[in-house]
């Protein structure tokens, strides 16, 4: 696991005070998504379907700062949208540094040549740039050419520079283990901290449906990837716990933990999570105490069931490795499993069928858009 030791103790310390405030439902990262409009319009992204008076909305500076506030999470992960679109995004990081909160800033790093003169390098300050594999498998994911290059070109500039820098790949049901393993090496090489990893999520609008992992295939692909990597002694640094890439693998049985990171986008802060968007209030408060935490999650509802991602699943294992250090450490020391029995999955005869509610937000958000005397009539 590459994190730093000043966030991985700053982060210890903060789920510790949790603990013994007696608080069981608690944020460990916010998710801080400032705008939804982006410059690539890949396949199996769902945050770009809206129309152009919603893809024009911003969250401001002191909007942005405000839930950071509110939130009191360690760390603030800010998505897209392609954040660096926006003009006040520099002034955005500064004010999250300055309250000694780590940032990754996810970007497709297409502007990120252009925009780096604004960002100091920074302990608290994370590039984290996406790609989704080899320079073939790259661009066809996000679906233009050329882009793994100049991806590639800033992650350099940005390691050369002193910068944090992280790799974002997200899988999906064309994922190769082999091909995955030679980009990990790859990816090794380029002087990076870190991968993220996580099989990506089957979004209600998402273009291409049919790309999308069911568990069973996330399992397996982890499984035969960390498998390649024990043979070769690939040394692959991860930016996730050791329990969350044991669960990826089939080894552990865990239930979500939506509440672990909270979403604060252009329409307020939506519930119950970043990847279900089923309803928005105002703070974040309400967001906690009147979310019906219960009613989601794998074996609860159909837009759940064949979630693993790492921003629902990642608080759980984060909770695991606290309460249980002993087993963490012993998946550290040996690695995943990748020969044993899987862990029984959840059971989904119980689950209730899926609420389509993408359209009512839509419309909803448009009569904001109108004028007063527009909407009245």
């Amino acid at each position: 696991m590459a994190v730093p030791f000043i966030q991985q103790l700053r982060v210890g310390s903060y789920i510790m005070k949790q603990k013994l405030l007696g608080r069981d439902k608690y944020p460990l990262v916010l998710m801080l998504e400032p705008l939804f409009r982006c410059n690539l319009a890949c396949p199996g992204c769902g945050k770009i379907d809206y129309p152009k008076p919603i893809l024009d909305r911003r969250l401001s500076l002191e909007q942005c700062l405000e839930a950071v506030d509110e939130c009191g999470a360690p760390i603030v992960s800010i998505p897209g949208g392609e954040p660096l679109i926006h003009r006040e995004m520099a002034e955005i990081v500064e004010g999250i540094v300055a309250r000694k909160k780590f940032v990754y800033l996810c970007t497709n790093a297409l502007l990120l040549k252009k925009k780096m003169d604004l960002f100091k390098p920074s302990p608290y300050l994370t590039f984290s740039i996406h790609l989704d594999g080899l320079e073939d498998e790259h661009d066809k994911a996000v679906d233009q050419k050329g882009v793994f290059v100049k991806a590639v070109e800033a992650i350099k500039q940005a390691v050369d520079r002193g910068f944090r820098v992280t790799v974002n790949c997200t899988l999906f049901n064309n994922a190769v283990p082999a091909h995955i393993a030679d980009f990990f090496d790859y990816v090794s090489t380029l002087g990076v901290e870190s991968i993220t990893i996580s099989p990506g999520y089957a979004y209600e609008r998402a273009p291409a449906q049919d790309h999308f992992l069911s568990r069973q295939q996330t399992k397996s692909i982890f499984r035969e990837v960390f498998r390649l990597g024990r043979e070769n002694g690939r040394k692959w640094q991860f930016n996730q716990s050791t329990l969350y890439l044991d669960f990826l693998a089939g080894n552990q049985n865990y239930e979500c933990t939506p509440w672990g990171n909270p979403t604060r986008n252009i329409f307020g802060w939506q519930k119950p999570c970043y990847l279900v968007g089923e309803g928005y209030v105002k703070t974040f408060k309400e967001l906690m105490e009147t979310t019906d935490w219960d009613s989601y999650g794998t074996g609860k509802y159909e837009k759940c069931a064949n979630c693993m991602v790492h921003c629902g699943y990642e608080p759980t294992a984060v909770a695991d490795t606290v309460k249980h250090p002993l087993k963490a450490l012993k998946v550290f020391m040996r690695g995943v499993d990748t020969e044993g029995p899987m862990a029984p999955d959840i059971d989904l005869s119980n689950q209730r069928p899926a609420d389509y509610v993408f359209e009512e937000h839509v419309s909803e958000a448009m009569k904001e858009d109108r004028p007063p005397r527009a909407a009245a009539e």
